[in-house]
């Protein structure tokens, strides 16, 4: 069951992104990113891999060498679910950046690399778009 909801999951925020990045004004697309229903199923799933992964409880956050543990001793359910904590919160920035670029009259064109690059590599598309918010912001 893991493997499969995995899979699906990870099949339909493909095209969640697409939507974002090719038809960012399609009322579907519109109505997606007014509330964080992707980001909502992604936590439903987020939380059933969790609830699944093993024994949480006893995992250190506070340094790197806790981390590095959690991730040696991953199992697919705390992996699956690592990813939908990605999935989810990366797909929320993605449609931040959607609705603020569309606010601030920045045109769609101008974010396609800040969307790719938060879709790929997260953090990196949120600075990118700072960039490219910035260079919007100057030159008007």
């Amino acid at each position: 069951m893991t493997t499969l909801l995995f899979n699906i999951a990870n099949s339909l925020i493909l095209v969640m992104w697409l939507l974002l990045i090719v038809f960012p004004k399609w009322n579907f697309t519109k109505k997606l990113t007014e509330f964080p229903w992707v980001p909502l199923a992604l936590s439903f799933l987020y939380v059933y891999f969790l609830s699944n992964s093993g024994n949480l409880a006893s995992a250190d956050f506070s340094s790197l060498e806790g981390i590095t543990t959690l991730f040696t001793n991953a199992t697919p359910s705390s992996a699956a679910a690592g990813w939908m904590h990605y999935l989810a919160f990366d797909y929320w920035v993605g449609c931040w950046i959607l609705q603020h670029s569309q606010k601030k009259q920045i045109p769609h064109w101008a974010i396609l690399f800040p969307l790719i690059f938060t879709f790929m590599l997260g953090p990196v598309g949120i600075l990118l778009y700072g960039i490219v918010y910035a260079f919007f912001k100057i030159t008007k």
